[in-house]
């Protein structure tokens, strides 16, 4: 789904409706702007069989290469689109090396996985597994993170290994 880029123009943000990534990413392709709408090869299970299918690698989102005024009207106007990502109130580009690392990794061999941005020292809530619902520090993060779960009243706690992909920020 890409065009050559316009003279001047930068990547954004596109903020979809649930599931509408790909309709939005088919919709600014046939205006004429470059997108890039990274997947994620998964199985999905329905009673009868399993398929293997293509869902994005950041939900809700795709990204638009626009420069001119008359293009982000365009995306904005897109069936399925909430608005690009901004900051003080303008739509926020996204440095072109950020998408190319993140476009040579989509066309490469290697296995990948969404991860949230999160880092150490930051609070974050187990989301799936037999903590699920706990909210505890990150103290480690890698394949495995280490979560502490304290009791600020007594100055004590206790850590314990999740897998990195079962916390979330809080």
């Amino acid at each position: 789904m890409d065009r050559e880029p316009a003279e001047g123009a930068a990547w954004f943000a596109v903020w979809t409706r649930s599931r509408h990534e790909l309709a939005v990413a088919r919709q600014l392709v046939g205006k004429g702007i470059e997108t890039f709408l990274p997947t994620l090869p998964r199985w999905s299970r329905w009673k009868d069989r399993r398929k293997r299918i293509e869902s994005p690698l950041f939900p809700g989102y795709c990204f638009a290469r626009i420069g001119l005024q008359e293009s982000m009207m365009a995306v904005r106007t897109c069936s399925g689109v909430v608005s690009l990502v901004s900051t003080d109130g303008r739509p926020a580009p996204i440095r072109d090396d950020e998408i190319d690392g993140i476009r040579r990794l989509v066309t490469s061999d290697l296995q990948y996985d969404p991860c949230p941005l999160i880092h150490e020292g930051d609070v974050v809530e187990v989301v799936s597994g037999p903590l699920r619902g706990v909210v505890g520090r990150l103290v480690r993060k890698g394949t495995h993170a280490r979560l502490l779960l304290a009791v600020d009243l007594i100055g004590q706690g206790v850590s314990v290994e999740v897998d990195a992909a079962d916390v979330r920020a809080y």
